[in-house]
């Protein structure tokens, strides 16, 4: 039997800042909320670094100006309208892929998860990355559509439509809880 769990990713409040839409966090709240009433484990996936991030290469075009920063030490919280409950489990990235640099995959091999669905901010970035290595590691995967928002729609729209469907089941929201959440 396929176990599921919903992956919430990069959805901290310094992230959720710099992509304004009103109605994501509702749509993702749905998502969340309906996971725990099917007893569908739900674990966040932030970001963060050790004190001054020691783990940043100042060669690193994504992170590298936080290399030595004392500021970048712990991880930005998780946006106060879908923050975790008891239960939930936070795994801490180093990168972009929500494996890189963090116990996920021994989270989930642990609880016998097989199935990923993912959600959150960048659809180019933590999704696609996450969704890529997820795949090679064998885990069959659902993309919300729309719980995952990218800076460009034009970049989020091929994503969804276009890539991600080759080695994921892409839905909205609305039609993955209707569907039972498969």
């Amino acid at each position: 039997m396929t176990q599921r769990a919903l992956l919430v990713m990069d959805v901290q409040e310094m992230v959720v800042a710099r992509y304004p839409d009103p109605d994501y966090l509702p749509r993702l709240r749905q998502a969340i909320h309906a996971a725990r009433a099917d007893q569908i484990p739900v674990i966040y996936v932030t970001v963060g670094f050790r004190p001054g991030a020691p783990e940043v290469s100042p060669r690193n075009r994504m992170f590298g100006r936080l290399a030595g920063n004392a500021g970048a030490a712990h991880p930005n919280p998780v946006h106060p309208d879908v923050a975790p409950e008891p239960g939930d489990i936070v795994v801490t990235k180093r990168r972009v892929s929500g494996f890189a640099g963090s116990d996920l995959e021994l989270v989930l091999r642990s609880g016998g998860i097989d199935h990923l669905v993912l959600t959150g901010i960048a659809t180019s970035g933590v999704v696609l990355s996450t969704l890529r290595q997820a795949a090679d590691l064998d885990f069959e995967l659902t993309v919300l559509a729309d719980a995952c928002l990218d800076a460009d729609p034009e970049v989020h729209r091929v994503l969804v439509e276009k890539i991600f469907p080759a080695q994921a089941e892409v839905t909205s929201v609305a039609a993955w809880i209707r569907a039972g959440k498969s």
